[in-house]
């Protein structure tokens, strides 16, 4: 009975083993690290959590250059490769990665335009996912899909805006450029009568306007880092 006994403890502990090692050779939690590009060290920091279906989620951060939960577009495991793809432009980055055994780093390559450079991550602890930014009351007449474009020194610079109206009268919305990376991303927006403000924090970006007499044309200024350029949305009928 004795040998029975102890042969069934053995087996549970090989069984909590086995989990914990499977708890730790997921991708979740937070994660920091260097992309080792020719000629210059990148630093990035990546978020895995799961969503509220169940699938892997996450977001990207390249502090440096003022990005902080830029969406990842797509993100799948097959045994210990992570693969995941963020797409901050035109061209989309695809990272593939081995995650080692302990759950503690991985390390693999990113390739972007035919160009590929080694990176590793290290894991610093949970998800730092950030929360929605902060929104205010909009008059109905905001609501809905606002065009238009920026001229950049890269070139023209579609711009797409959607603004909706929450149950407690909040606003909610996001903000896409389709020849751009065409990812949605989460904004915060502000009205106070004519005047519209909107919040683009993954980017640390900005866009100040107004609303024209007619309701059909916001115009003002987007601001990231330095850069001040004139955009003109126009309600989309």
């Amino acid at each position: 009975m004795q040998t029975v006994t102890r042969t069934l403890a053995i087996v549970a502990m090989l069984a909590v083993s086995v989990l914990v090692v499977l708890a730790q050779t997921t991708p979740l939690g937070h994660w920091e690290g260097t992309v080792h590009a020719p000629g210059m060290e990148v630093q990035v920091e990546l978020d895995f959590t799961k969503n509220d279906k169940g699938a892997l989620a996450g977001t990207f951060s390249q502090p440096q250059q003022g990005v902080r939960g830029l969406p990842i577009s797509t993100i799948s495991m097959d045994g210990l490769t992570l693969r995941f793809i963020v797409k901050a432009g035109a061209e989309a980055s695809a990272f593939e990665a081995a995650l080692s055994a302990d759950g503690k780093s991985m390390g693999g390559e990113v390739t972007l335009g035919g160009m590929s450079a080694p990176f590793t991550l290290s894991r610093t602890g949970e998800a730092r996912i950030p929360p929605a930014p902060k929104t205010g009351r909009i008059d109905k007449a905001l609501e809905g899909v606002w065009k238009g474009a920026m001229t950049t020194p890269a070139g023209e610079m579609q711009v797409v805006l959607t603004v909706a109206t929450l149950a407690d009268g909040t606003a909610t919305g996001t903000i896409a450029s389709p020849n751009g990376s065409g990812i949605e991303i989460a904004i915060g927006v502000t009205q106070t009568a004519s005047d519209v403000i909107v919040d683009v924090p993954s980017v640390s970006a900005s866009f100040a306007g107004a609303v024209d007499a007619t309701g059909a044309i916001l115009a003002g200024t987007w601001t990231q880092g330095s850069s001040a350029l004139p955009l003109t949305l126009r309600r989309n009928k």
